[in-house]
C-alpha cells in the first residue's frame, strides 16, 4: 500500500460527504413518505431502505471514531497515511467502480420495508454532518494509530482512516443505488 497525503486524503473525503449531503437535500429531503418507501422497480431496496441501511452502520461507527479521536493524542505533525492491506481490500470491495459484486446486509443492517421517511432522510443528514466534523477534526490526529473494531467482526481492528474509506465508499455504494430508484418506470 502506498502513502498518501493525509489532508488531500481527508479533503477528498470531506468532498465526497458533501455531495452526499448535497444529493440528499436536494433529491430525498422533501419527498412524500410513499415515494421514498417505494420498492425499486428491480425488486431491490426503496430510497428510504437505502438510507436507513447505512443509518445503522453510522449508528455504529460514528460514536466508536469519536471516542477514539477523543482518546489520542493529537499528532498534526504525521502528514502521511498508509492503508493497511485488509482497509484497503474492504474499500475497494465498496467502492461503486471496484467493488462490482453484490453483497448481502448483515443482520442488524437490514432495514424495515415500511419506514417513516422524512425522519430516516433526516438521521441520514445528522450522521453525514458529524462524518463530516470527525473527518475535520482526523487532520490532527494519526490515522494510523487510532483502531476502530469492525462492526461484523469486532475482534478485527481496522486504522480510522480506512474506516473513514470504507465508510464512504458504501455510502456512495448505497446513495447511488438509491438514486437508481429515482427513476421510475412509467406506462402510458
Amino acid at each position: 500500500m502506498e502513502k498518501v497525503n493525509k489532508r488531500n486524503l481527508l479533503l477528498k473525503l470531506e468532498d465526497r460527504v458533501e455531495g452526499h449531503i448535497s444529493d440528499t437535500i436536494v433529491l430525498f429531503q422533501n419527498m412524500e413518505d410513499a415515494f421514498l418507501n417505494e420498492p425499486s422497480v428491480s425488486g431491490g431496496w426503496s430510497i428510504a431502505q437505502c438510507l436507513e441501511h447505512l443509518n445503522s452502520y453510522g449508528q455504529y461507527y460514528l460514536p466508536k471514531i469519536r471516542e477514539q479521536m477523543a482518546e489520542a493524542a493529537d499528532q498534526p505533525e504525521k502528514q502521511d497515511f498508509q492503508s493497511s492491506w485488509l482497509g484497503a481490500y474492504f474499500t475497494r470491495m465498496m467502492e461503486p467502480e471496484t467493488g462490482k459484486g453484490k453483497y448481502k446486509a448483515f443482520k442488524g443492517h437490514i432495514p424495515a420495508s415500511d419506514l417513516n421517511a422524512a425522519e430516516t432522510v433526516a438521521e441520514f443528514l445528522r450522521q453525514q454532518e458529524d462524518l463530516l466534523m470527525l473527518l475535520r477534526a482526523a487532520g490532527s490526529k494519526d490515522l494510523e494509530t487510532i483502531k476502530i473494531p469492525v462492526s461484523i467482526l469486532p475482534f478485527i481492528r481496522l486504522r480510522v482512516g480506512d474506516v473513514f474509506q470504507f465508510i464512504i465508499a458504501h455510502n456512495e455504494r448505497h446513495m447511488q443505488q438509491a438514486m437508481r430508484n429515482l427513476i421510475r418506470e412509467t406506462s402510458f
